[in-house]
């Protein structure tokens, strides 16, 4: 398992907005994925997907890494922000930009 978390830990520090998910961002295969990709291009951030569906090991081993049961995971400046409802609901809040303002994450809202 540590070969994966050594994956995961590079892919999370490559990459300022992380998302595990299933599918891709063009091609969601899952609704809490897409609700999550949907949320993110609202605030017009910039993020790279990785799909867990064609790594059965990844799969796994994101769960394991995050201590989190569920896919979409979402990692901002390397930290686990959360999962789909987490997600929306700091959405709804306005917790969400605010996050990715105090992480220093550019936004490109669509007007």
């Amino acid at each position: 398992m540590s070969d994966v978390f050594d994956r995961i830990r590079d892919e999370i520090g490559k990459n300022d907005v992380l998302l595990f998910m299933k599918g891709t961002p063009v091609f969601p295969q899952c609704g809490f994925s897409a609700a999550v990709v949907d949320v993110l291009s609202q605030l017009g951030v910039k993020f790279h997907g990785i799909n867990i569906l064609t790594d059965g090991e990844l799969r796994q081993g994101i769960k394991e890494f995050s201590q989190w049961p569920t896919i979409p995971q979402l990692y901002v400046k390397g930290e686990f922000v959360g999962g789909c409802d987490i997600i929306r609901e700091m959405f709804e809040t306005g917790e969400l930009e605010q996050l990715m303002k105090e992480k220093g994450v550019t936004l490109a809202h669509a007007a």
